[in-house]
């Protein structure tokens, strides 16, 4: 194992990765907060597909095999959405996609326990009949035990997307980076499927991302990923085991590209 004591300039780090050996494995990422939408768990015909979670669950399961420690925040889009309930109260909409995305943490950690993963559920609305409150220290030490941690109903806030509180989760338990796996394979332009000379971004800075108004996630989400000086990678969900090890996967958002 390498081991640098010392401090990486702004410069350097925007332009390699240090990659962390433990034992036979070797991934760029030591602790991440991976992001996943609920659309993760589902399929077209259920909310909450046991195939689909399985699925998921093994690319999880293959890249904690590698050492590395994952945090996840699941949206709860297959479910319910609070930004786009039509005619309802925001708050109270909010609220519903929080216990949607209480669901989906739970779904996700019987398949992963049923898999031979140990994972605990956190949740940031208190709910002790059926998950652990949320806090930063015993996310970390469990983390740190090799246990997936699941962090349940965003930030615990109306008007805050569970992008931001993903970003807000990586800040907390000092990820290395937050992943976002979408249904696109990097950051675009324009949407590809509607502009064929959509240009694929390999690197780009936070700045950019927010001045062309690119949706690669929402400002808050970026704006403190970018105060705490944390990465941002976006890909495919089905990239998810590759991206630890190949840097050409999708988008790298960072300081300076």
């Amino acid at each position: 194992m390498f081991l640098f004591l010392g401090e990486i300039s702004d410069d350097l780090q925007n332009t390699i990765f240090i990659k962390i050996t433990k034992g036979e494995y070797c991934t760029m990422y030591h602790r991440v907060l991976l992001k996943i939408s609920g659309e993760a768990l589902s399929s077209e015909q259920s909310v909450i597909c046991r195939e689909t979670v399985l699925s998921t669950v093994e690319k999880i399961k293959a890249v904690r095999s590698k050492g590395v420690e994952i945090g996840i925040v699941v949206g709860g889009g297959n479910i319910m959405r609070g930004r786009s309930a039509e005619g309802m109260e925001r708050n109270r909409a909010d609220h519903m996609g929080m216990l949607a995305t209480a669901i989906n943490s739970l779904a996700l950690q019987d398949a992963l326990e049923q898999t031979g993963v140990p994972c605990v559920v956190q949740s940031a609305v208190d709910m002790d009949r059926f998950c652990d409150s949320f806090s930063a220290r015993s996310a970390k030490q469990a983390l740190s035990e090799g246990k997936v941690v699941v962090f349940a109903c965003g930030s615990g806030c109306p008007f805050f997307s569970t992008d931001t509180a993903a970003a807000l989760r990586a800040a907390e338990i000092g990820a290395d980076a937050l992943l976002l796996a979408k249904n696109i394979d990097a950051i675009y332009s324009a949407d590809p499927k509607q502009d064929p000379n959509a240009i694929r971004y390999s690197r780009i800075s936070y700045d950019r991302v927010v001045a062309e108004n690119l949706r690669a996630t929402d400002l808050t989400a970026i704006t403190l990923c970018k105060e705490q000086k944390i990465p941002i990678r976006a890909f495919a969900l089905s990239q998810i085991e590759q991206v630890f090890e190949d840097e050409s996967i999708g988008t790298h958002i960072v300081e300076k590209a």
